[in-house]
C-alpha cells in the first residue's frame, strides 16, 4: 500500500515527519481515518489520539487539539501540544487530573470551561499512557 507524508508539529517542536499508510485522529465531530487520496480538508481537532499506522504497526500519541490540513501529496497536524506515551509524566498528570475535579466540584469563582478542558486533557494523557508497549 503506498503512503502519504504525515507531519506534526506542536509549538515547541516538529512532533513527527514520516510517510504512514494511515492516521486515525478524533475532530470535533468524531473520529476521522486519512488514508492516502483523501479529499482535501482542513478541520478542528479534539483533544483525545492520533493512531498512525504504517507497515502494520499502529503508534499512538496524545493530543491536546489542534488542526488538521489533508492536502494532496501531505497532511499536516498541528497540535497544541503532543506526546507519545513513554514521554507522558503519568504522576504530574494524575495531579492535574485531581486538581481540576477538585474545581469542578467546589465550581466557586472559577472558569469552568478551562477546568472541563484540563480535566479531559489529563484523563487523555492518562488513558494514552496506559497503552505503553
Amino acid at each position: 500500500m503506498a503512503g502519504f507524508m504525515l507531519e506534526i508539529v506542536t509549538p515547541d517542536r516538529k512532533f513527527f515527519e514520516e510517510e504512514v499508510d494511515m492516521v486515525i485522529v478524533r475532530g470535533i465531530e468524531g473520529d476521522l481515518g486519512i488514508l492516502r487520496g483523501h479529499a482535501p480538508l482542513v478541520t478542528p481537532l479534539d483533544i483525545g489520539k492520533i493512531r498512525i499506522k504504517k507497515d502494520g504497526k499502529t503508534r499512538i500519541a496524545a493530543i491536546a487539539g489542534g488542526y488538521i490540513e489533508v492536502g494532496r501529496e501531505k497532511t499536516t497536524i498541528i497540535a497544541d501540544a503532543a506526546e507519545w506515551p513513554e514521554e507522558i509524566d503519568v504522576q504530574r498528570a494524575k495531579e492535574a487530573k485531581q486538581r481540576a475535579e477538585e474545581r469542578l466540584k467546589r465550581r466557586d469563582n472559577i472558569d469552568v470551561a478551562r477546568a472541563e478542558i484540563a480535566l479531559r486533557k489529563a484523563i487523555n494523557r492518562l488513558k494514552v499512557a496506559e497503552e505503553r508497549e
